[in-house]
């Protein structure tokens, strides 16, 4: 091929992948609708605004938040009137371009639930009784009184939709993920204990956390004035690293990872495992007289793994803030506790009003406010979806593209019950679609533990990050030299895809 020919095939390649993006159908975009139901935007995130003694946001501040949202125009965004000393997290990331994958404002989420409703109410106990039990070992969960009546309780709700056994929450399926895989074994991945092949050092995967009881936000005029966009107390971390053993710990680390840190571990991890648990579809499996490496190699995966990341990010910073607006769940305690002590009259289910878990809330703090893990609380940009679960479904599809999900994971392992130490896990085999998708629900809904995120964040996030690694996957299909048929994966929900 000469270079002439070379430049017009490189050409006409970009040219048809941009024909097919364009050629997509336009995504009409709905929120809940609470934004115009509510005129003091009580159900809509609007942290490090200014707000007044009830947590309700200045309307001035908001309409201009409004207005720079729909112009797109920077100097309307450096208008916005902040609260304190605390920024907002990046709004113009909404009007980012990028040159693969689908646009950030072609892909689409199902509404979230609305303020007032029951599905709203379930989320609300599950992260109240979240807070509650952070402290309490996963492998305590089936013996302990609080994970016991925990789920007791969401089993009652009427519209809670977390993973059941026989329509019923047990403490086998609390707190969990719903993917294939979440509920074998423990309730931690492999991939979040292993230790990690770093080139030429391994890495134990003890980390930094908090003491226990460590929480935030529980008196109302530290909540104001986090609200307001204030400076945080200071935290007192616990000088012994651990393995994680509870939802303190993963919250910790979900609070201190960088963007792809799970997920750049996790390839490392699996190419340390070798041929066997690369996906049967690697056109170098079969080669009498080469190996994959700049394609289908150590590179490429890394590489990829990690370039998905920001592109869903990109796609749930269009969602945060220019679709939804959906309040987080540090918010929403408030709301509850003005509400149950006569401070204000919000339409809140009954269903979470009468719960054991916001009394149990106000018997040990004096508030109905929700205890976070973190000092400063939750990041200022909406809720939904998840960040944390976008990025994790966006990576975890792109290891499952490449590496083998029927691989059966070698030597599984369990954290002991101080963190201290690993143990091996006696239980049901482990495979690596398996614990790749419990890793996306680990990092989703380790953040729902800290307070952060409501359990719909994170399962629409992974699936939406999901969406977005398999369009860039589809962009990269037909750029490769080799024999190659195409990826295939198992997605989320359980249906296999092939992209050829």
């Amino acid at each position: 091929m000469t270079g002439k020919e070379r430049r017009k095939k490189a050409y006409h390649l970009r040219k048809d992948t941009a024909r097919l993006h364009r050629e997509l159908s336009l995504v009409d975009h709905q929120c809940n609708g609470d934004e115009f139901l509510f005129s003091n935007k009580i159900a809509n995130f609007s942290k490090a605004l200014p707000h007044n003694s009830l947590g309700e946001v200045d309307l001035k501040a908001y309409q201009s938040f409004m207005k720079a949202l729909k112009s797109g125009d920077p100097d309307d965004f450096e208008a916005i009137p902040l609260g304190g000393n605390t920024k907002l997290a990046n709004p113009q990331a909404a009007f980012a371009y990028d040159l693969i994958g689908a646009d950030c404002h072609q892909l689409g989420l199902p509404v979230p639930p609305a303020f007032s409703s029951a599905w709203e109410a379930g989320e609300m106990a599950e992260v109240y009784w979240r807070a509650l039990t952070r402290d309490v070992p996963f492998e305590d969960y089936d013996t302990n009184p609080l994970t016991i009546e925990a789920a007791s309780e969401l089993s009652g709700f009427s519209d809670f939709r977390g993973p059941k056994d026989n329509g019923t929450v047990t403490t086998c399926t609390l707190f969990r993920g719903d993917t294939p895989g979440d509920l074998e074994g423990p309730f931690i991945s492999q991939f979040l204990w292993k230790d990690i092949p770093f080139g030429a050092t391994t890495i134990t995967q003890r980390y930094r956390t908090a003491l226990a009881g460590s929480d935030h936000m529980t008196e109302y005029e530290e909540w104001l004035n986090i609200q307001n966009g204030g400076n945080p107390a200071s935290s007192t971390s616990d000088p012994t690293p651990r393995y994680i053993r509870n939802g303190r710990d993963l919250g910790e680390y979900v609070h201190h990872d960088f963007s792809y840190q799970c997920l750049l571990s996790v390839c490392l991890i699996l190419t340390h495992y070798g041929k066997e648990a690369l996906s049967p579809n690697n056109p170098y499996l079969k080669s009498a007289n080469q190996g994959g490496f700049v394609t289908f190699g150590g590179p490429h995966i890394l590489d990829l793994v990690t370039k998905v990341t920001r592109i869903a990010l990109e796609a749930a910073w269009f969602q945060k803030f220019c679709v939804h607006r959906r309040l987080r769940p540090e918010e929403f305690g408030g709301r509850v506790h003005n509400h149950v002590t006569g401070a204000a009259n919000y339409p809140i289910h009954q269903e979470l009003l009468h719960s054991q878990a916001i009394s149990k809330v106000f018997s040990q703090y004096g508030t109905y406010l929700l205890p976070i893990s973190y000092p400063e609380g939750c990041p200022t940009h909406p809720a939904y979806p998840a960040g944390h679960a976008c990025i994790a479904g966006a990576g975890v599809t792109v290891l499952k593209a490449f590496f083998n999900e029927a691989f059966v994971i070698p030597n599984p392992v369990t954290a002991s019950q101080d963190g201290d130490s690993l143990v091996p896990y006696q239980g049901s085999t482990l495979t690596l679609g398996g614990e790749l998708n419990k890793l996306a629900s680990n990092i989703a809904l380790g953040r729902d533990t800290a307070g952060l995120h409501w359990r719909s964040d994170g399962i629409e996030g992974i699936k939406f990050g999901e969406a977005v690694a398999l369009q860039v996957l589809r962009d990269y299909r037909k750029t490769y030299n080799e024999n190659f048929h195409g990826f295939t994966l198992t997605k989320f929900d359980g249906t296999k895809i092939h992209i050829d």
